[in-house]
Formats: structure tokens, C-alpha cells, sequence
């Protein structure tokens, strides 16, 4: 097997690798090390976000890689406090600064937070779509937003979402919303891909592994590669993220990706917090 990863056409030109580096909870040095190796092993699309405190030793591990700044594509996220406007601005400053980065090429919206900021996310938007003019940031979306959050994005908005980054495995596949994030342009992004190792243990999917030769790890991200969702599984080992970038020496049949669909338990899937009740800030 080898690593030949599509890039996926986003629709504001430019383009995003299908399959990343995820590093939610890797703090310290193992943020740093854990990007250093991801890159080494041929990763070029590095996910992080401000709500992870992790920026400065990303920054540093993207400073440290021979690799030029163009080959790497690099997303964060706006912390849930930093929806106003100027705070907005400020916090991409520190998270530029944090990154060693002039741009980033994705800046999300984290979480909607319906319930604070009177409940509009127009301002926030507008001050996204700013950062795109001014050149700070290349592609802007959110994440963990339903369809009547972006509603209002889409109705009012100058520039469309890019991409829009929910919880999505085979224990809550999401099809509705990603039905939706594809007949508006937007690509979907899949976090929690194997639903925190839970989905391993699965008989199917371990049938599927036998089958195909490969680990149950590798069928579920292939079979999110399949469904056209970009992924970035965070692994805190070596190995676990060399196996896991293998993933593209094989194909799943329409029947195999039926058995996988099958494992969908709807809204009781859910492993995080539904996006209309999470509030923390």
C-alpha cells in the first residue's frame, strides 16, 4: 500500500488534501513531535484550533520541516469566547503569531454557540470574510454547525463556506447533513473518524479487514474517504499514524461500504455534544 492523497477542489480555488493530521489533546512536546513525524511521514494537511492550546508548538514544528510553506495546508479554529468582531481579529493574530504563519489556509467558526451573542452569527462571519480579503487567511467555514446554523450564512453571507467539520463515523454517519454541506459547495470534514476506537471492536468491520487485508482502523477511514469527507485522525504513536496514512492501496466494494453503513445508530451515535446545547466557553 502507499499514500497517494487526493486533494478535493474547495469552493473558494483552492484545494485541501483529503487526509490529514489531527491534533486535538496533543499538547507540549507531543504536539510538536507528533507534527514533526506526521510531516516526515508525507502528512501535508495539519489540523489544530485554538480551543487546543497547541498553536505555538504546531508553529514551532512547521518552523523546524524542510518542507515549503505552500506544500502544507494548515487549518485553525476560533475559540468560543472570540466571536466578537475585534476579538475575533485578535485571537487569528495570536494564532498567526502562535503558528509562525502569515496565512492559514482554513479558519473555522468552532462551534455555533446559538445561545450567546444574541444568537446571530452574521458578525462573526463578516469579520471571516474580512480575514480572507485582507489575505490572513485563505478559506473560511466552521464546524460542528446543522443546517439552520448555516442558514443564515449561506442567505446572507458574501463568501460561501468552505467547509463544514462534524462529528461523522459509522456509528453516526450524518447523512442528512452532509447531504445538505454537498448541495451547498461545501466539503465535510469528519472528526471523531473512528469514533474514538469504539467502532474497531466491530465484527463487520473486522470481517471487512480480513477481507480486504487490511486493519480496521484503515477500512473505516477508507470507507470516509469513500463517502468524499475529508479525515484527520489524530494517532499519539508512530506506527499508528504511519497505518493509519495507509489507507490508499485498497478499495472498499459498494457492498462492503453497505455493510459499514449499516453500523449507523442516527442521533444515538453521537459521541460530543449536540451543537444546539454546547455552550462551554
Amino acid at each position: 500500500m502507499g499514500h497517494s492523497i487526493a486533494l478535493l477542489p474547495l469552493n473558494s480555488g483552492a484545494s485541501i488534501p483529503q487526509f490529514g493530521f489531527g491534533t486535538y489533546k496533543l499538547t507540549g512536546q507531543d504536539a510538536y513531535d507528533g507534527v514533526r513525524d506526521a510531516l516526515e511521514l508525507g502528512y501535508r494537511h495539519i489540523d489544530t484550533a485554538q480551543m487546543y492550546g497547541n498553536e505555538a508548538e504546531v508553529g514551532r514544528a512547521l518552523a523546524d520541516t524542510p518542507l515549503a510553506r505552500e506544500e502544507i495546508f494548515v487549518t485553525s479554529k476560533l475559540n468560543n469566547p472570540n466571536h466578537e468582531p475585534d476579538v475575533a481579529r485578535e485571537s487569528l493574530q495570536r494564532s498567526l503569531e502562535d503558528l509562525q504563519l502569515d496565512y492559514v489556509d482554513l479558519f473555522l467558526i468552532h462551534w455555533p454557540l446559538p445561545m450567546f451573542y444574541g444568537g446571530d452569527i452574521m458578525p462573526t462571519w463578516r469579520a471571516m470574510e474580512s480575514f480572507v480579503d485582507e489575505g490572513l487567511v485563505r478559506s473560511i467555514g466552521v464546524s460542528n454547525f446543522e443546517a439552520h446554523h448555516l442558514a443564515p450564512i449561506l442567505e446572507q453571507g458574501r463568501i460561501a463556506p468552505a467547509v463544514n467539520q462534524i462529528e461523522s463515523h459509522p456509528y453516526f454517519a450524518n447523512r442528512e447533513l452532509h447531504r445538505f454541506n454537498a448541495e451547498h459547495g461545501i466539503i465535510t470534514e469528519a472528526w471523531a473518524p473512528l469514533a474514538r476506537g469504539t467502532v474497531l471492536g466491530e465484527p463487520s468491520i473486522t470481517e471487512i479487514a480480513r477481507e480486504v487485508g487490511a486493519r480496521e482502523s484503515q477500512v473505516v477511514l477508507r470507507w470516509a474517504l469513500q463517502r468524499g469527507d475529508v479525515v484527520f485522525p489524530k494517532a499519539s504513536s508512530h506506527e499508528r499514524r504511519a497505518d493509519n496514512l495507509d489507507v490508499s492501496g485498497f478499495e472498499l466494494s459498494a457492498e462492503q461500504m453497505a455493510r459499514i453503513d449499516a453500523l449507523d445508530h442516527g442521533e444515538a451515535g453521537r459521541t460530543g455534544k449536540h451543537p444546539d446545547v454546547m455552550d462551554r466557553m
